[in-house]
């Protein structure tokens, strides 16, 4: 299934699900209240809920709650995620984007996967505008997929991880490279470079929908960015040197995580224009607008403007 939160012609936000690429259901209309109006409390009890959806699916009325996809505004399919904890994943961005920087490749980061908090208050959703932050001159995007936490859980292992995936949506991790190239130099983790916005969307795909890519690592599920209608970037999520089962395990090593938590990738290798060059593109300005697209998972786009 494909979960959404979307805005009503009423100015409402609600939660639900696209069926057959055409129509949203409001899950809460639909089920007479039964359902929640919004997608956190949705995947607080997601386990007692997608069984009441697949009791009672094909006895709702298709004429209360349904509306055409046209007609609604998509927002970012979980706007307030618990938390955001993003990863470092692929290997040739990570080689790619510190030799950029002049830097070697870090020997620990073969040992453990290694993560940053994002600001999870800064969730934008597909078509929204992105604010370029004041004084930054170097904006980039970032091609990411994330998971969503279904499943509370502690110390997970890896090969118990899935059991904890509700699913997995396009993500994209806006950088003001020049924020972050300062800073960054005092030690500490990404911080005003990354924390004005952070794209998710369009949809939440659940996990049994990708099982048809599922390879040893994760997904074979290709990745691609364009900006302003022209391919930039393109790359493919089986090639991630941590699967998601191993940053989860990291992740909850001592820490219970909740439902609602978001989990990014980290960036694709040649996912950025920090690893493709100036030369290649320049930095983002106002005006650009940035798709990013990944096999099951649709398509994210934002366009950039000034303060």
């Amino acid at each position: 299934m494909k979960f959404v939160t979307f805005q009503k012609k009423d100015g409402s936000i609600r939660a639900g699900w696209i069926e057959n690429d055409r129509f949203v259901v409001d899950m809460h209309e639909a089920s007479n209240g039964v359902l929640p109006k919004d997608m956190l409390s949705f995947l607080e009890n997601h386990s007692f809920f997608m069984k009441y959806i697949s009791s009672e699916q094909k006895t709702w009325s298709p004429d209360k709650g349904v509306y055409l996809l046209k007609e609604i505004d998509l927002k970012a399919p979980l706007p307030n995620p618990k938390s955001f904890r993003d990863f470092y994943a692929f290997e040739e961005h990570v080689k790619t984007a510190r030799i950029n920087r002049g830097l070697d490749m870090i020997p620990e980061w073969y040992d453990i996967p290694v993560f940053y908090f994002s600001n999870h208050l800064a969730i934008k959703g597909p078509s929204e505008r992105i604010t370029r932050p004041n004084n930054c001159e170097w904006l980039d995007y970032e091609l990411e997929m994330a998971c969503v936490i279904g499943k509370e859980g502690r110390d997970i292992k890896a090969e118990h991880a899935d059991e904890h995936i509700f699913g997995y949506c396009i993500l994209n991790d806006w950088s003001a490279r020049d924020f972050q190239r300062k800073e960054m130099k005092v030690g500490l983790g990404p911080a005003k470079g990354k924390d004005f916005a952070t794209s998710i969307g369009p949809y939440i795909v659940t996990k049994d929908e990708l099982e048809e890519y599922r390879v040893d690592n994760g997904y074979d599920l290709t990745m691609r960015a364009t900006v302003n209608g022209v391919l930039l970037s393109e790359g493919n999520m089986k090639d991630i040197y941590y699967s998601f089962g191993e940053m989860i395990e990291r992740a909850s090593k001592g820490v219970t995580l909740y439902p609602g938590e978001m989990i990014g990738s980290g960036t694709v290798g040649s996912g950025c224009i920090l690893e493709l060059g100036t030369d290649v593109h320049p930095w983002l300005v106002p005006g650009d607008e940035v798709e990013l697209e990944i096999t099951s998972l649709g398509k994210l786009t934002n366009k950039i403007i000034s303060e």
